[in-house]
């Protein structure tokens, strides 16, 4: 049982009326965020975890020594390494050679007495 219409006007201006769906915006900045570029230029990814690490130890990687850390991670998948220590420039990185993953980053001030677990190789650039 439906209730009928009590005004005819709007029966009548509803008649014939297509809704057209809205379009969804993008908004997103328009620069990729660090990691993406990352990824995209040098075949590495950082993990959430390890982009916080970078950002609150102010560890600054430039362009060439991700260059040197690709290049790391690729010797260490030619040895069948899983998971791997990466030292360069006083950084520790420890990485997914199977994902080419950054998991975690250690400053040189974090690196005495530490202990690194869960990997099975360890590269020094």
């Amino acid at each position: 049982m439906s209730d009928p219409i009590v005004n005819p006007r709007v029966h009548e201006l509803l008649q014939g009326t297509t809704v057209a769906p809205q379009q969804r915006r993008d908004t997103r900045a328009a620069e990729k965020p660090f990691a993406k570029v990352l990824e995209e230029q040098q075949g590495l990814r950082l993990s959430g975890h390890a982009e916080t690490r970078l950002r609150s130890r102010g560890i600054e990687l430039n362009g060439e020594d991700w260059a040197r850390i690709r290049e790391g991670v690729d010797r260490a998948a030619s040895k069948g390494s899983r998971e791997s220590l990466i030292l360069v420039n006083d950084v520790a990185l420890v990485v997914s050679v199977k994902n080419r993953t950054v998991i975690t980053a250690v400053a040189k001030e974090q690196l005495r007495e530490n202990v690194f677990t869960n990997i099975d190789s360890a590269v020094i650039l």
